[in-house]
């Protein structure tokens, strides 16, 4: 039965990744987003999915660096103060795993991204909540969304990857 669910934020989150110098990777975590969620957990194929990050909650534990990805080099926040996602298909591709393709929106570009969910199961919280949970996997081209910044090394690499790795952990309540 489809329901609609309202995302835990202090049981979820927006992490990512991106190489560093061609050597080690930076990790980072948007620290508030929305989200609406209409599903019914035992198949997610029909579910609607929307994601609001607000950029300006980037945390990269630098705030040198959070402050240079909110300019108008990266993210520009002043212009384009948050990312978006609205799904536009989901796909069974196993038990409780599902591919999760969507329109993801970066300052004025948008495209489609798929991301590899898994549901990790449902639950009733100690005050007789109905929770739910799931992860999801992706990879982002910045560049593709105009975040192009980038610094060549004297030993002929790039300071910043293009690829960024996406991981959601999202835990929900019942709305």
């Amino acid at each position: 039965m489809t329901k609609r669910w309202a995302v835990d934020a202090a049981h979820s989150g927006i992490d990512f990744s991106v190489k560093h110098m061609m050597i080690s990777r930076v990790k980072g975590s948007f620290n508030d987003f929305t989200a609406n969620m209409e599903a019914d957990v035992n198949d997610l194929s029909t579910a609607k999915i929307d994601f609001i990050i607000d950029v300006n909650s980037i945390d990269t534990r630098n705030t040198d660096r959070d402050n240079h990805l909110r300019s108008g080099d990266f993210f520009d926040t002043e212009n384009y103060p948050a990312i978006k996602f609205n799904s536009t298909d989901i796909k069974k591709v196993g038990d409780d795993e599902y591919e999760l393709t969507g329109d993801v929106t970066i300052k004025e570009t948008t495209k489609k991204e798929t991301f590899k969910v898994e549901f990790e199961g449902s639950g009733k919280d100690p005050w007789g909540n109905e929770k739910v949970g799931f992860t999801a996997d992706g990879k982002l081209n910045r560049k593709e969304y105009g975040l192009a910044w980038n610094q060549v090394l004297e030993t002929g690499g790039i300071m910043v990857g293009e690829d960024i790795k996406i991981n959601l952990q999202i835990q929900a309540q019942e709305a």
